[in-house]
């Protein structure tokens, strides 16, 4: 058997966005390109009897966002291919070539179907006219850059403050005649279109005067009156996004939560009756809905949603212990378990009844088409489109693990042994993200592909992650780097007690954003790792407040400190301890990372410097905060391959 590399990654694909037709299947299929340095998609149907296949949409479209229009008329998506910018494609399924709906000059984000799919709703936004006209000349390439906004800027996109009309329009897909319906001076998302087209919901700001005000939320837009109203006003302080509407359009369905723990408050599922304007929450007690997951390897999924079975039961997802979990609920607030699977469930959409047509992955399994019964707990693969790269490779063995952390407390994990196990290799501590998200039963290209390489990877889920509880995720606000620290350290001991085919001279830690941060931490409170590798870190709270695109937000809500309370920031921040730090550090760091900026990678490195620690930083260029998840193919290459070279120089 072969062993999975790092260009494993051009070998693998994913399936995503699955849709029912009659007898047909439709899902996105996509693949990592070496020569073209990108991410390539293709559209493709399975018949559900024969599982006959048929590529609809190749990927010199790379389309997303697939939908079939009300009418079943038309299979629709957005494509930057043709026009450059990204527009609306639909395709005739009965047969015909893909033709743009849409021809804007900025492009489309997203688009909403009428319910008798005779228009789209879909949202632009238009530059002032002279900025155009600037744009065009050769010297204002460079031109200055004007700031007054708060939140200014967001990782993956640049400088946001900048004047724009943002706006939803209507066309007609016959005659190509449009219409703007809503606009505003700032960026709002559209997500619901009425059945008779007299209101739309759409997400903004909870006070668009207060720039203090954290936080978004549903409003209702009545499009005859141009009036909008709040419609979680009753939670005025919380965040919420519209999901799903019944049948009858008389029950609609929110996820979200009352902001009570700030940004780690668990979200609940919300309903609005319309007609009463109640709006209740449904969901399990003290369970995260949504996905928050991790890994390194899904490219276009949206989530499994939010879905009606009758007029008043639906399903919904929820992480729980790692796995993706669904949860049948009612509008009377009643819910209970319907699947529960070492599986992590990536997308879906109801087929007929109570059956399923889902993209999964688990530990072992990259990416899979399966149906999903409900009532049966049936779950059938239908199409692998990594069968043949499986039956070649071995994958790593992972071990699924509780153990006692700080406290006392239950802490789950993932031993992740290498391909040979062989007596006394090494081992990294791998620390993830968030730190509100979780790993969990899905694929971890980089986890396998550490193993191949002769390492024992442990992952851990420490205090302050989510998938356990509201009291689990809350614990460490204001507290960072103390009962979490612990639970690392405990679970370190305890996969070394239980594995002593591990060479304890020889583990070592790495970890990316807040696994950055408690790299760095780590480093700065015990010399018992041989090297270390810190990536798209965090260092200095205190410079972080002011430069990362939530930094003012994150340090009050998760730290719990403002810019005034620095000496406490500092005794938080790990830069305050590296006159400590003996371990060699690898800095991995994207140059357009706004969420941890690059500032915090370098005061980290040049602190490395001042101590004589052997030390390294590589930065990435075009790369923002997802680098090794969703960055340019050759630069996550590269990053892998860097990793392993540091660990390997120290072993």
């Amino acid at each position: 058997m072969k062993p999975i590399t790092s260009e494993s990654l051009f070998d693998l694909k994913n399936v995503s966005q699955p849709l029912a037709y009659g007898d047909r299947l439709f899902y996105l299929e996509t693949r990592t390109d070496k020569e073209k340095n990108s991410y390539l998609t293709s559209v493709w149907s399975l018949h559900k009897k024969t599982r006959e296949r048929v590529e609809w949409i190749s990927e010199e479209m790379n389309p997303s966002q697939l939908e079939i229009s009300p009418n079943k008329k038309w299979l629709s998506f957005i494509s930057a291919a043709e026009e450059k910018k990204p527009q609306v494609y639909i395709m005739p399924l009965e047969g015909g070539g893909a033709t743009p709906l849409t021809k804007e000059k900025e492009g489309v984000s997203t688009y909403e179907w009428t319910s008798n799919g005779a228009s789209i709703f879909y949202q632009t936004f238009l530059k002032p006219e002279e900025e155009n006209r600037k744009e065009e000349a050769e010297s204002e390439k460079f031109k200055p850059k004007t700031i007054t906004k708060l939140q200014y800027k967001m990782d993956g996109q640049g400088i946001t403050d900048v004047e724009k009309t943002y706006q939803v329009k209507k066309l007609d897909v016959a005659s190509k005649k449009d219409a703007v319906i809503l606009e505003k001076d700032r960026p709002f998302k559209l997500q619901y279109v009425s059945k008779d087209e007299s209101f739309l919901l759409y997400v903004d700001k909870l006070n668009p005067d207060d720039e203090w005000v954290y936080g978004a939320s549903v409003y209702e837009y009545d499009i005859a009156t141009e009036e909008s109203q709040l419609v979680t006003k009753d939670i005025p302080k919380g965040s919420f996004s519209f999901e799903a509407v019944n049948e009858s359009e008389t029950f609609f369905l929110f996820t979200g939560n009352d902001f009570s723990h700030a940004f780690v408050t668990l979200n609940k599922v919300f309903g609005w009756d319309r007609k009463e304007r109640t709006f209740e929450e449904l969901s399990e007690e003290d369970k995260h809905v949504g996905d928050v997951i991790i890994g390194d390897f899904q490219q276009k999924t949206n989530g499994f949603p939010l879905v009606w079975l009758t007029d008043d039961t639906f399903v919904y997802p929820v992480t729980e212990e790692g796995k993706l979990k669904l949860y049948k609920g009612d509008t009377q607030g009643n819910s209970e378990q319907v699947f529960d699977k070492a599986v992590h469930l990536t997308d879906g959409a109801l087929i007929e009844d109570e059956t399923f047509v889902i993209t999964y992955s688990d530990l072992t399994t990259p990416s899979v088409l399966a149906t999903l019964d409900i009532n049966s707990g049936q779950l059938e693969i239908i199409y692998d489109p990594n069968k043949s790269f499986s039956r070649e490779h071995a994958y790593a063995e992972i071990e699924e693990f509780w153990y006692k952390g700080a406290d006392d407390w239950d802490i789950q994990g993932w031993y992740v042994a290498p391909a040979d196990n062989k007596k006394d290799h090494p081992a990294i501590l791998y620390i993830h993200g968030g730190p509100q998200v979780c790993y969990g039963e899905t694929f971890f290209h980089e986890m396998q592909q550490l193993a191949s390489e002769g390492y024992g990877v442990i992952m851990l889920n420490p205090r302050g992650g989510n998938g356990y509880g509201q009291a689990f995720v809350a614990s460490i606000l204001g507290d960072y780097g103390n009962k979490d620290y612990e639970d690392l350290m405990l679970g370190t001991d305890y996969v070394l007690d239980k594995h002593p085919e591990i060479d304890k001279e020889r583990v070592f830690v790495a970890g990316g954003s807040y696994g950055g941060f408690m790299t760095n931490w780590i480093v700065g409170h015990t010399d018992r790792f041989k090297s270390a590798v810190t990536q798209r870190c965090i260092s200095n709270w205190i410079s972080f407040y002011g430069t990362s695109d939530v930094g003012a937000f994150f340090v009050e809500f998760q730290l719990e400190k403002e810019i005034r309370d620095a000496q406490a920031l500092w005794e938080m921040s790990p830069l305050a301890y590296t006159h400590y730090v003996k371990t060699p550090l690898l800095v991995i760091h994207g140059e357009e990372d706004l969420r941890c900026p690059q500032e915090q990678g370098e005061q980290m490195y040049t602190a490395m410097k001042k101590q004589g620690v052997d030390t390294k930083m590589v930065l990435y260029p075009k790369s923002s905060h997802g680098l090794s998840r969703a960055g340019l193919p050759h630069l996550r290459l590269h990053r892998m391959n860097e990793i392993t070279s540091w660990f390997k120089k120290y072993e």
